[in-house]
């Protein structure tokens, strides 16, 4: 096999941006895989020399293959290219780019078409869960027109429905990986928590903010971020993922009640940075804490005992809405669906061409 040049797509999935290859236009050897994403990607911090945007947003890569579950249609692997560190993490999941998999599967034939709506099953390799995607299909074609608008997107797109199914503790193990629904570390109450995503929740207060800063006061804060990472570091043994300076998980979330007549306000930290929204599934995270009254969390949400739950996470560009389905086990919640409203849209396709020292070496 030849990669002299590989074949890609760039969809904007969800409030991200990504490029999406198919595993077979590849190498199979994950090292020298690695090696010709950052050259298509870039390794700098401003990426001049290849495709990715110079923000964690739109440095994300999915590599896709029809899947070798039975119970699904296709295989995702998300890896998030780390701006300006000259490396990736496959570690964690990413909700906006999943929602652009079907879109890359239907334009690559690797689905068939047979109603005006389609449903696929995707298996998420980074934590071995499934979500179904629901796209709009009329008459046989995928269509990206629609009436859905999402926050931090500009217009309006077709509705691409996300059902994540039993992710709880798809990443540490357990929905609540350190064993308690709060946890001391420095002084400072946080909320450990995978639902799909790993995600420390800390009451802005507690670390002497609002809570409503923006973006560029907090990243700039540096006191700040230091003691954030303080937090992020001691909590990734108990959260059962080992070492986690060179990782972008877990997803560390400070909140603060909503101004805008939203559940609950966040800021979320990628690993370091502030950014201006929050991923999908850290959003699923940070919902399913509310409803649990032991959880930080609480501070800010009267917590509602039905089967199914909407939240609205308030983030800097808008809110996510987050419909929980639930049951109980043993008078123990159990969080059995988690659905969102997402969006897609094919930007380009065509050749991506790595550096050629690496090629030397296949």
């Amino acid at each position: 096999m030849s990669f002299s040049s590989i074949p890609y797509m760039i969809i904007r999935g969800g409030s991200s941006k990504g490029i999406y290859f198919k595993k077979d236009d590849l190498p199979t050897d994950i090292k020298l895989r690695d090696e010709i994403i950052l050259s298509i990607v870039g390794r700098d911090i401003r990426q001049i020399d290849g495709l990715g945007g110079a923000n964690p947003l739109t440095s994300k890569v999915a590599i896709i293959n029809n899947s070798e579950n039975q119970d699904c249609d296709i295989d995702f692997l998300f890896i998030q290219v780390v701006v300006g560190e000259n490396r990736v993490d496959s570690s964690p999941n990413c909700g906006n780019i999943l929602a652009g998999v079907g879109a890359f599967a239907i334009e690559n034939n690797m689905i068939k078409i047979i109603d005006d709506v389609t449903s696929i099953k995707v298996n998420m390799l980074n934590s071995n869960n499934i979500c179904e995607l629901v796209l709009q299909t009329p008459n046989g074609k995928l269509t990206y027109e629609g009436n859905a608008k999402i926050d931090g997107v500009p217009g309006t797109s077709a509705p691409i429905i996300c059902n994540y199914m039993d992710v709880a503790g798809s990443v540490c193990g357990s929905l609540f990986p350190t064993g308690n629904k709060k946890d001391l570390i420095n002084g400072i109450n946080v909320t450990c928590i995978d639902n799909g995503m790993p995600v420390v929740i800390i009451n802005a207060n507690e670390l002497g903010k609002t809570g409503y800063e923006s973006c560029e006061e907090l990243s700039n804060d540096s006191e700040f971020r230091k003691k954030l990472e303080t937090i992020r570091l001691k909590v990734g043994p108990l959260m059962n993922l080992g070492d986690v300076s060179n990782r972008v998980v877990p997803k560390m979330t400070i909140v603060s009640s909503s101004k805008s007549g939203r559940d609950i306000n966040t800021r979320t930290f990628i690993p370091h940075n502030c950014h201006s929204s929050i991923g999908v599934l850290g959003a699923v995270s940070v919902a399913s804490a509310c409803l649990y009254d032991e959880c930080v969390t609480s501070d800010f949400i009267k917590i509602r005992n039905t089967p199914i739950v909407n939240i609205k996470v308030e983030h800097p560009s808008g809110e996510f809405q987050v419909e929980l389905t639930t049951t109980k086990i043993d008078n123990k919640l159990n969080i059995s669906k988690a659905g969102l409203l997402r969006t897609a849209r094919l930007i380009s396709r065509g050749e991506a061409y790595p550096h050629k020292e690496i090629l030397n070496n296949i």
